[in-house]
């Protein structure tokens, strides 16, 4: 089985010269034994190691023994070993989740934690069993090509040395190395949908198929290597459809189907960390299409008008107090940084007249009876008409910042100036820079 982790570390570089791992330690033969792998390639890969243990304090006296044993376990093997303990049960029904969600979550913390405070690689015990009972779970939910991807031999800096290997192998292991390890009770219950899937689907699947294990972890392998394939396509479609206002929906509707909701699977992923469901997707696939709007969360709408698709975060319209106009502004509002200062560059939108300044104008957000004056044709024009006649999406509307004396704006962003707020030439000229925090 050395031979065979071995191979493992390998093929997907899990492991390098000199790097510090974290082993994460539950005390089960798992984890034992992945602790005892790790150990016996210390010289080889010249490793510095530690053990992460997480107690969390569902099982009482139980639960205290597991942590005893994995400091006795630590001390035999002289490995400094790191615990945490959280009261799982209090925080999952505090945060109105299940308590395996919410003790996934506190591990995860917790290695990220350890792997930043030691700049260390945190290896999990994770099996091709665990893969299985990962991906029947997810297709059990109704899962895309991500959730057929199960678990990945690394992600950022989780390693997962075993995921070749089977639980069987993970037991013979320990029983020919007189590895002791402890047993969780409630592994042995099929209280939790996981263990429901261990104990009586797997065995099921197994008796068609004995070598089922494998055949999930290779079905798991192809479907990553479509997912990252649709990612890349994915990332680039992004930004090919990006435009002022959010993307271009005649554009994500030439593209492949499978590329577009991948499309939407990142964009609320990294924007909004977000994981959507397949109504959510196949909802946004049809407004993208039709126009319309689809509530993802009490903040979070995803809206198609005008073949403009973008996401609208609702009740995050800040109150703005007016601003007096100088040569020194700068200041925040709604996610943005704007500042004043003298122009630098070629004359653009936001370039102002500087005999603006001091002058009685403001910076703030747009009123009833508000006037803009094109400078081209010298039209003046109720403001509200001049956003629509631009395009700008209805729901930003109230949150663009304009400077105004009384009602006649000199300037609103996206639009730039007006013919009272223009400058003349670059010699007398202010520039108005927006950036986003």
């Amino acid at each position: 089985m050395n031979e065979h982790v071995e191979q493992t570390i390998r093929r997907y570089n899990l492991l390098e010269y000199g790097d510090t791992v974290v082993v994460a330690l539950s005390g089960g033969a798992d984890s034992v034994c992945l602790l005892d792998l790790i150990n016996s390639i210390k010289e080889k890969y010249n490793l510095t190691i530690y053990a992460a243990h997480i107690n969390h304090n569902l099982r009482g006296d139980e639960a205290k023994s597991d942590e005893n044993f994995c400091k006795t376990i630590c001390k035999k093997y002289n490995i400094e070993l790191f615990v945490k303990s959280a009261d799982v049960k209090t925080l999952a029904a505090k945060q109105k989740i299940s308590e395996e969600l919410c003790g996934r979550n506190v591990r995860y913390e917790f290695f990220d934690e350890l792997s930043k405070n030691l700049s260390a690689k945190v290896a999990t015990a994770h099996t091709a069993s665990d893969n299985a009972e990962t991906l029947i779970f997810n297709l059990a939910r109704g899962c895309s090509v991500g959730g057929m991807a199960a678990i990945p031999p690394k992600r950022g800096y989780i390693i997962r040395p075993l995921i070749e290997t089977t639980r069987a192998d993970v037991e013979r292991y320990c029983a020919e190395h007189s590895l002791e390890y402890v047993t969780d009770s409630t592994n042995l219950t099929d209280d939790y949908t996981r263990n429901n899937i261990r104990h009586n689907v797997v065995p099921v699947l197994k008796g068609i198929n004995p070598a089922f294990e494998k055949a999930a972890l290779n079905l798991s392998s192809n479907a990553r290597e479509i997912l990252d394939f649709l990612t890349n396509c994915a990332y680039k479609a992004i930004d090919d459809c990006k435009n002022d206002f959010g993307y271009d929906c005649s554009k994500f509707l030439e593209l492949d189907k499978a590329v577009l909701k991948q499309a939407i699977i990142i964009l609320f992923r990294n924007n909004y960390n977000i994981s959507l469901e397949q109504r959510h997707i196949s909802l946004i696939c049809n407004i993208i299409k039709d126009g319309g709007s689809v509530e993802i969360s009490k903040s979070l709408t995803a809206v198609s008008k005008q073949g403009i698709f973008r996401v609208v975060q609702t009740n995050l319209h800040e109150d703005f107090e007016d601003i007096i106009l100088n040569r020194n502004n700068i200041f925040d509002y709604n996610n943005k940084l704007y500042s004043v200062s003298e122009l630098n560059s070629k004359i653009d939108i936001n370039t102002i007249n500087a005999d603006l300044a001091n002058s009685g104008a403001v910076f703030r957000n747009r009123r009833q009876g508000d006037t803009f004056t094109y400078p081209k044709c010298k039209v003046t024009k109720p403001l509200r008409k001049i956003l629509n006649e631009q395009k700008i999406p209805a729901e930003l509307r109230d949150e663009l910042l304009v400077l105004a004396k009384g009602s006649t704006v000199l300037w609103c962003e996206c639009i730039g100036a007006s013919l009272e707020g223009q400058a003349l030439s670059a010699q007398n000229a202010l520039k108005i820079n927006i950036k986003y925090n």
